[in-house]
Formats: C-alpha cells, sequence, structure tokens
C-alpha cells in the first residue's frame, strides 16, 4: 500500500465470485506448497481452515524464516488471518514483526532470514518520529486540509490524526482507493491524449 513507503505490505482480495488473491509489495504472493502443504486450495482468511493456516506461513515465511513459519502458522493463522473477514484488507509487514517479537521464542527470532533483518532495518525510520499523515501528504504533495476535503472529513479528524500518529483502517482504505483512483486516472488521461494525437495527425 502507498501508506508504506517501501510497498511493504500484504493485500487480500476476495472477488465477488469468491476467487481469493493475495500480493506482497504488489506481486502474487506464493503458496509454497514445495516446502509447506496444508490446503490444497489456495489461500483463505476470515476463518481456521487449513486454506487460512497456509496463508499464516506463506506470509510468514516472506519475512522470517521456514522454520517460524512452519512452528507458529497455525498460532498465527488464528490470531492474525482468522481476523481479516472482509473482502478486502491489508497487512503490514511491520504489523507481523511486531506479533514475531511478541509470540515467538528467542531462538528461532535470533535464526532470522537477510531478508528479516533488511525488513528491520526499514522500519527503523518509524522510530525517529516519522508522521504518517505528514508522510502522506508529502507523497500526494497536498496539506492536511486538502485530505481532509478528499475524504470528506472534518479538518480537525485529519489533525488528530497526525497528533496521534494513526490512521484508522477506514481512512487507510480511502487514502488507498484515492490514490489507486488518481492513478487509473492519470491513465484515462494519457490514453485521451494519445487519441486526440492521432486523430489531428
Amino acid at each position: 500500500m502507498a501508506l508504506n513507503m517501501n510497498n511493504h505490505v500484504f493485500k487480500g482480495h476476495r472477488t465477488l465470485l469468491g476467487n481469493k488473491f493475495v500480493t506482497y509489495g504488489e506481486v502474487e504472493l506464493p503458496t509454497r506448497y514445495d516446502i509447506f502443504q496444508k490446503s490444497g486450495n489456495g489461500f483463505d482468511w476470515g476463518n481456521g481452515g487449513k486454506s487460512s493456516t497456509q496463508l499464516a506461513f506463506s506470509m510468514l515465511y516472506q519475512v522470517s524464516n521456514q522454520e517460524l513459519a512452519a512452528e507458529y502458522a497455525t498460532q498465527f493463522a488464528n490470531d492474525i488471518v482468522r481476523t481479516l473477514n472482509t473482502r478486502d484488507w491489508i497487512i503490514s509487514t511491520a504489523d507481523i514483526l511486531k506479533w514475531i517479537d511478541q509470540n515467538c521464542e528467542q531462538k528461532e527470532k535470533e535464526e532470522e532470514s537477510p531478508q528479516m533483518e533488511r525488513l528491520k532495518a526499514v522500519k527503523k525510520p518509524k522510530k525517529l518520529k516519522t508522521n504518517v499523515v505528514k508522510e502522506i501528504c508529502k507523497e500526494l504533495d497536498i496539506t492536511q486540509k486538502n485530505l481532509a476535503e478528499i475524504l470528506e472529513v472534518p479538518e480537525g479528524t485529519v489533525s488528530s490524526w497526525a497528533v496521534k500518529n494513526e490512521i484508522p483502517r477506514l481512512g487507510k482504505k480511502a487514502i488507498e482507493f484515492y490514490i489507486l483512483n488518481t492513478k487509473n486516472q492519470k491513465i484515462v488521461d494519457s490514453y485521451r491524449s494519445f487519441i486526440q494525437l492521432l486523430e489531428a495527425s
């Protein structure tokens, strides 16, 4: 998601027809059947089934190592994946690393993959009081007042988010939708310009 400046987030989407897609950094998340197979039906969420455990393993494996992912897949599925009872969801790498810190044995955490070390380095700047609202406004090149107008909320609400350095889930989704809509609009505008160019030649 654009809110995480390095795209280190997991996104899930369930279509109206029931098809399920999970991505990490905008790339489809592998099921990892080759090293861990609980389900033959891909990923699922919002329940405690085998497909949810498969998703839990793949998410943990993506940010840690095979041993930790296999050991804690069921617990992660029950604690996190089971609570994802919406069609669309987003979880940041930082949230998963926080869960690992709180739930996994120290020995397994010490055997972290090089990728996990890099990801920890990515989230360290957040401890230097980086403000998520200011970062979003900077990325979109807008003011907090503009952001409030876009989301159709009082300016004081956005100011409150900035003070708390936290945006509620619905606010994040609205911002993500706005960013996606802006990108799509640019594509449409570019296409129209191209058509006009063809018609003029």
